[in-house]
């Protein structure tokens, strides 16, 4: 009978016996593994190795759980079409399901989304997520960068410190009013402090009490109290609703802005007769890093900006300042390798216009420009100011200024408009100035610190963790100063998470370096710039960390390891 159909085909077959044949092929060619042995995915084995936990595709979770719900939601609707139960002795085409089915090489839906929010949202995290994440394995990316007695030198401002230790941190609460009080004038006094390698009993150590009550001491400008003034990048939301009665007042604007600028100029000064290290404007749109010479390698003042706008850099030159934008080469030939990153696609569109316009001049010397359709220069034009403003607001906008030309820096910012907010929460209100030591106008602040100790799960029950935070607008010489005291208190091991204010994260670049400085020299001619020898002599090193930062520390035996 189904001859006499038209069309019939002899070789034809029912879905089922070609998905069969399908999972046949398939495993003839896994045949090739030894009896027994079950072949995991790559991926599969590197999340093995790191720690992190898998689970299995749904309809493989579902052949396991036995239950009519899932195992339906998860079942194959082209596998049987006749819908007849399998007889017991009927023969399978293969093993049941879920003795050779590999699970799925993805992490687990919570713990991914977990880790994706820690990353978005770092200040998010606390003390017990911090402990209960630690004994998670890394992934290769996470991999320590590093091994050393010594941390690279990191410019960019953290906003908290978490440290973890097995020994507790007591010493660091409850300073007594002479410990609070003799910290304050070792700041002032620029006292060296230089702790033993390991204290005994670090709670009854005066000395150490009184360095720790040193090392959170910072300087700001202007200072409300009321009002939280770092960061100022994305700060509206916390500042709206604050009682800012200058925002409508031009003339307390006005004095305020005169006010901020004696401040501003005498921060430079202190810079430049190397009576200061360095120091940071911060406005509501972008942040300056202004290092005296002899620090990360320059032998000259030099001021980092960032990000910025194409308004902001026309602007610059306009006023006859001179920068570069160290993220790309200057000749716009080749890219710039000191800080070991590669260019956006704005930048390299940037370069390819401008070897475009060379190439239409060495047409020009050959005499045939004329036979050769080329886009005229407004169209040429355009399309640069293009792939400018696509470059604004990202870490590649940095600027770079050198030598004298950041006291015409100083200048233009004084008297530059778009510095301060004209509408929003922070209207009227002048940039911040944070420093590492006192000037005209400053007033002291603290970093708040606070030790807590929780309970750990461990293989043989629950173990005490101690941890410290500390909090605020941390500058590079307050982590170095903090890590030098935790080694001798914490008698050399600890860890530590570090979450940084992203802005500044671009300060970390390595650039140009016109000379090498002797260590020597830089020790004489900054001794009176109030930093600790062994911290001056972080911060004059050359920055390795390019466009990243240090994220993770860990100190076991007296040697770092760390994470960017």
């Amino acid at each position: 009978m189904s001859l006499s159909v038209p069309g019939y085909s002899p070789s034809f077959k029912k879905p089922p016996e070609t998905l069969r044949l399908r999972r046949k092929r398939v495993r003839s060619l896994g045949a090739a593994h030894l009896p027994g042995e079950r072949s995991e995915p790559a991926p599969r084995r590197a999340a093995l190795a790191a720690g992190l936990s898998l689970r299995p595709f749904p309809a493989a979770a579902a052949g396991r759980g036995g239950g009519g719900g899932p195992a339906t939601a998860g079942r194959n609707p082209f596998a049987r079409l006749d819908n007849r139960p399998r007889a017991a002795a009927e023969s399978p085409d293969g093993p049941p399901r879920g003795q050779h089915e590999a699970p799925s090489p993805f992490l687990d839906f919570n713990q991914e989304n977990d880790l994706l929010w820690e990353e978005k949202f770092p200040e998010r995290t606390g003390v017990t997520e911090l402990f209960q994440t630690s004994h998670v394995s890394l992934s290769e990316s996470d991999i320590p960068s590093s091994e050393s007695t010594e941390l690279p030198v990191d410019w960019s401002i953290k906003t908290r410190l978490l440290f973890t230790s097995s020994q507790p941190f007591t010493w660091a609460d409850h300073l007594k009013a002479q410990e609070e009080a003799q910290g304050v004038i070792q700041h002032c006094r620029a006292t060296e402090i230089t702790l033993p390698q390991s204290l005994q009993d670090p709670k009854l150590s005066t000395e150490l009490r009184c360095a720790f009550q040193q090392s959170l001491i910072y300087w700001l400008h202007p200072a409300f109290p009321w009002l939280s003034l770092f960061p100022r990048i994305g700060a509206d939301r916390k500042i709206a609703g604050k009682t800012s009665p200058w925002s409508n007042d031009e003339t307390l604007q006005h004095i305020l802005m005169s006010d901020w600028s004696v401040s501003f100029t005498s921060l430079y000064n202190l810079l430049k007769t190397k009576l200061c290290p360095y120091f940071y404007v911060c406005t509501y749109q972008f942040t300056i890093l202004f290092r005296a010479a002899g620090l990360a390698g320059n032998d000259v003042i030099t001021a980092l900006m960032s990000p910025t706008t194409r308004g902001i850099r026309e602007a610059m030159k306009n006023e006859g300042i001179e920068f570069s934008l160290p993220l790309i080469k200057e000749n716009g030939h080749e890219k710039k390798k000191a800080s070991g990153t590669s260019l956006g696609h704005a930048e390299e569109q940037a370069i390819s216009d401008e070897d475009e316009e060379e190439s239409l001049s060495w047409l020009k010397e050959m005499g045939v420009q004329d036979k050769i359709k080329k886009p005229d220069m407004l169209s040429i034009k355009l399309r640069k100011e293009k792939h400018e403003v696509q470059m604004d607001h990202r870490p590649e906008s940095v600027v770079l200024v050198k030598g004298t030309n950041t006291f015409t820096l100083l200048n233009f910012l004084i008297n530059c408009k778009s510095l301060i907010a004209t509408s929003g929460p922070q209207a009227g209100l002048p940039p911040t100035l944070l420093s590492p030591i006192a000037f005209r106008g400053a007033t002291m602040q603290m970093l708040k610190a606070r030790s807590v100790n929780v309970k750990t799960q461990a293989l043989s029950g629950y173990k005490d963790q101690f941890s410290l935070e500390i909090k605020g607008p941390i500058m590079p010489h307050s982590l170095h100063s903090i890590t030098m005291l935790l080694k001798s208190s914490q008698s050399g091991s600890f860890s530590a998470g570090l979450y940084t204010h992203e802005p500044t994260v671009v300060f970390n670049i390595c650039p140009s370096v016109d000379k090498v400085l002797n260590k020597e020299t830089i020790r004489e001619e900054l001794a009176n710039c109030g930093l600790h020898p062994k911290t001056l002599d972080q911060l004059s090193q050359t920055p390795i960390l390019g466009k990243s930062s240090l994220r993770n520390v860990e100190m076991s035996d007296y040697v770092y390891n760390w994470r960017s």
